[in-house]
């Protein structure tokens, strides 16, 4: 059975209780894996507890990003304009998206890191270090999950997902977010409750990539998408936990899977009177690798729902497509196909 942990969930008219998957990392390796797929196949996200991550390196990541989004306008701009890496304000990609944040976007690749920690930080080589240690440490939890995900779906090849982040070329990025906090003279409700009048900080959304990690300071903001019993779309506010971590599955790892797992769709909201700091990593394979369903995830009773595409095809139709499009449905297969008739 899945460990849950409660949030107060909403829609315009009507509040109760969703409960929100935990993965305790410290609990015997087949329970977790198990776990880890009934979260993935039930919600696309889970939170994570005893992840192993240094509080201390999270403190000075942390504590790096807050010098950033301290400095002057100026100063932050230097970073900018994303292209679409680097420092941005309220705009969000290239296609009319806008949200209640600030923001640095960042390629994972420890060089990258270090090139743009010149125009970042007054002490661009610590910046680096921190960033990098952050990225690594991060990066090997998500394999971590990704080796566990692969084994709770008994596919032959328990690395078949890892392999791609732990690759050299992988495509992955750190985004740190910076939600400034709302103006106290507006009577806006500020615990959620009243999503309709919601202050969109990021909006609606799935992540493209096959895994994020994400973890934010004491702040609430996040909100995913869930189905109440009757069949119904709701927002499900997700309550913040600093010493935890926070999982979505991509829209790459609904596909590997044949739709088995679900990537989830998820917002971040700008009401608290309290700034909100978002880290998250993308894990994502390199540019060239074929994505498609796993053989051991094709069946005559469950065909192929995708067609083959690249992470580079995908991310170019991505750009040119608004924030909430559901853009895997571009690749699904006109009709679904067993393994062997694309072979």
């Amino acid at each position: 059975m899945v460990v849950l942990s409660t949030s107060p969930v909403c829609n315009q008219t009507a509040c109760h209780a969703v409960g929100i998957p935990v993965v305790d990392l410290s609990k015997p390796r087949s329970e977790v894996s198990r776990i880890i797929v009934e979260a993935c196949e039930e919600f696309g996200f889970f939170k994570v507890m005893n992840h192993g991550v240094s509080k201390t390196l999270i403190e000075q990541m942390e504590n790096t990003a807050q010098e950033f989004f301290s400095l002057p306008a100026q100063e932050k701009e230097k970073a900018g304009p994303p292209t679409p890496l680097g420092y941005g304000v309220r705009n969000i990609g290239f296609n009319g998206d806008v949200g209640e944040l600030e923001y640095l976007l960042l390629h994972a690749n420890p060089s990258s890191i270090c090139q743009k920690a010149k125009v970042i930080s007054k002490e661009p080589s610590f910046f680096s270090y921190v960033v990098n240690e952050y990225v690594g440490a991060v990066r090997h939890l998500s394999c971590e999950i990704l080796d566990m995900l692969a084994e709770g779906l008994k596919l032959r090849n328990t690395r078949a997902f890892s392999t791609l982040l732990s690759d050299l070329e992988s495509d992955s990025l750190l985004r740190i977010n910076h939600y400034p906090p709302w103006n106290k003279s507006n009577n806006l409700s500020m615990n959620g409750n009243k999503c309709g009048s919601a202050r969109i900080g990021f909006g609606e959304h799935s992540d493209p990539q096959i895994i994020s990690v994400l973890r934010s300071n004491d702040v609430e903001g996040l909100q995913i998408l869930v189905s109440d019993p009757g069949g119904n779309c709701i927002w499900a506010p997700v309550a913040p936990d600093p010493d935890a971590f926070f999982i979505n599955v991509g829209d790459l790892l609904q596909a590997m899977t044949n739709g088995r797992l679900l990537s989830v769709r998820h917002r971040a909201l700008a009401n608290s009177y309290e700034a909100r700091q978002s880290i998250i990593f993308f894990g994502a394979p390199p540019l060239h690798s074929l994505i498609s369903p796993l053989p051991d995830m094709v069946s005559p009773a469950n065909p192929r729902k995708y067609n083959p595409f690249t992470w580079s095809d995908y991310k170019k139709t991505m750009y040119q497509l608004r924030l909430s499009h559901s853009r895997l449905d571009l690749f699904q297969a006109d009709e679904p196909q067993e393994i062997n008739s694309l072979d």
